[in-house]
């Protein structure tokens, strides 16, 4: 391709709404354009990337015994309501309505459509198991769409869905895609992890995400340092050493004035936070909703956790312990009421009978605790769990931090790092098969849900990640796989004629060699040129001066690590295509 004649329209300047690397030097390059907020157009040097993203993932796909289809966007209400999500997914999801007054939404996922689709064709056990994906354009109505195409409203998404016979069947599908993963992401030239899951909206017994480690990114990776245990924050678990065993006295109330604080507590009594067993109030109800007592004093709606007073709470594991879909901390008002104390004082003691007590588990092994009384400026000292309180459930509701043991390993460390989810897999199991009736014959004639698996893959999001990792004051620095084009050609004084005829035939050369050349043949100044080709991230930079060219040579500049050599003329489409070839694997 020859830039003279290409849609490249690479800026000076960040844009003023960019917030992130990817999103201002993508825009900067001339690959993306914002059309509203979270809606982009990819350019012509944008979409190579996204399609070459593409081609790697159908590619492995397929290796891995998927076949691909295409389903529609728009979806009808009725599939979301067999299931329910019509009415639980939210305002992220897009509904519209027809000209029949019909109810549609535009597909945020399509678990229901491929549901329905394998419902109606696939009716024994001998046409299973059967894996199906996509590439599709997605859109959720995200309240704040932001950081270019790392989250936007609408995206292209790869989306597969497995159907198996049995749990076997289906761990060993999600076992093939885990590994396709591994390959797609190692292809791209990615450095990631796959890490153990929450399930979120999607729903499955378990799941795992790929994650792209980089300094920018929007989530904790918590992983092991000696094995390769690695979960995102809001599923990690650790271990962590208990205090010290104490005999426990009989409980004692203590005047604490003016100190609510775990620390502030803890230096006033002389004791160390982790003997402190620390109390929030949460609601689980929607907001604005009205507190209703229960038969015995206690508001349905709330629910005492406790953690040990050097510990964090993790809302996304006890939302999924208590079987909510959201929560938050109680008002003021309302723990005071449910109390009868107020806020920085509450404890489980002599709390109301039907009052909801869930503990961590770092709350169980302790001896000889601190805990608030539920009263103005007074804590409760020398506290035993069980004795002197009861407890609904003990779960675990940490959350996990660097430093702590690992829970896989013994004498690992936990540590600790950003990335961005490029990839998430569910062991979704019956769960939509039943919600459907989607059912199969088996071997025995008999009815049976499938039991499936989904997978999915953010087009867009890769290509920002890689760019998040890869990037440096100069631009981006594209993996040799997914690069726009593999070689730039920069011709520095394409108004010499001798030195633009020279160019025209290399250029043509590396093009007959199969070489995905972009020639730089504008009549700008080679610092200019330079500038662009560093911008755009082209792995190998080709430079043909005049002085060069009276040698009969060439600068071959490697991008990533700013390597330059001489080249002959003669050898340069040779030693363009071994580098290139040594870079995708052969």
């Amino acid at each position: 391709m020859r830039f003279s004649a290409a849609l490249i329209p690479t800026l000076r300047d960040d844009p003023a709404d960019a917030e992130v690397v990817s999103h201002k030097l993508m825009a900067r390059a001339g690959m993306i354009r914002k059309v509203a907020a979270g809606i982009y157009t990819y350019l012509p040097v944008g979409w190579r990337v996204l399609r070459k993203v593409e081609q790697i993932v159908r590619e492995e796909m397929e290796r891995a015994g998927a076949q691909e289809l295409r389903m529609p966007a728009v979806q009808p209400a009725e599939l979301w309501r067999e299931t329910g999500r019509w009415n639980v997914y939210g305002k992220e999801l897009l509904r519209v309505t027809d000209r029949h007054d019909r109810q549609f939404c535009i597909g945020p996922t399509h678990e229901e459509v491929i549901t329905d689709l394998v419902r109606g064709e696939v009716r024994s056990y001998k046409q299973l198991p059967v894996n199906l994906f996509q590439m599709q354009t997605k859109f959720r109505d995200e309240i704040r769409p932001r950081f270019g195409l790392m989250r936007g409203r609408e995206f292209i998404m790869k989306d597969g869905y497995s159907f198996d016979a049995d749990v076997a069947g289906a761990e060993k599908t999600y076992r093939a895609m885990a590994d396709a993963y591994h390959r797609i992401f190692r292809r791209m030239g990615l450095t990631f992890r796959a890490v153990e899951a929450d399930s979120g909206q999607i729903g499955g017994s378990f799941s795992h995400e790929f994650m792209v480690l980089a300094d920018t990114g929007e989530d904790d990776v918590v992983y092991c340092e000696a094995c390769d245990y690695a979960a995102n924050s809001e599923k990690a678990t650790s271990k962590v050493a208990a205090p010290e065993r104490r005999d426990t006295p009989a409980m004692e109330r203590r005047a604490t004035p003016g100190v609510h604080s775990v620390a502030d507590v803890a230096a006033f009594l002389n004791e160390k936070p982790e003997r402190f067993i620390k109390a929030l109030v949460f609601n689980t109800d929607p907001p604005h909703g009205t507190l209703e007592l229960g038969r015995k004093g206690w508001p349905t709606q709330l629910v005492m956790v406790l953690i040990r007073g050097d510990r964090e709470v993790n809302e996304v594991k006890l939302a999924n312990h208590l079987g909510v879909a959201e929560l938050r901390l109680a008002e003021d008002a309302d723990i005071a009421r449910a109390t009868g104390g107020p806020v920085g004082f509450s404890g489980p003691v002599g709390l109301p009978e039907g009052a909801r007590v869930v503990a961590d588990r770092s709350v169980a092994s302790l001896t000889d605790a601190v805990c608030g009384a539920n009263a103005a400026d007074t804590h409760l000292a020398h506290v035993l769990p069980g004795r002197d309180f009861g407890i609904e459930a003990v779960a675990d509701l940490d959350t996990a931090r660097a430093g702590d043991g690992c829970p896989r390993c013994e004498g690992g460390t936990l540590a600790i790092r950003r990335g961005i989810e490029v990839g998430h897999i569910f062991m979704l199991g019956t769960k939509y098969s039943e919600q459907m009736n989607a059912t199969f014959l088996d071997a025995g004639g008999r009815k049976q849900p499938f039991v499936m698996g989904c997978y999915g893959i953010g087009v867009g999001r890769s290509a920002a990640a890689a760019v998040e990792q890869n990037h440096d004051a100069r631009g981006i620095i594209w993996p040799m796989p997914i690069a726009p084009y593999h070689v730039a050609l920069v011709a520095m004084n394409m108004k010499s004629e001798a030195l633009a005829g020279a160019a025209e035939t290399l250029y043509r050369q590396m093009a007959d060699a199969g070489i995905e050349v972009l020639f730089d043949d504008r009549n700008e100044r080679g610092g200019v040129k330079l500038t662009d080709a560093e911008l755009l991230g082209i792995p190998l930079i080709v430079v043909l001066g005049e002085r060069g060219l009276e040698k009969g040579i060439c600068e071959v500049k490697e991008r990533a690590g700013g390597d330059t050599r001489e080249v002959p003329l003669e050898a340069v489409c040779a030693e363009l295509k071994q580098r290139i070839r040594d870079a995708l694997g052969g």
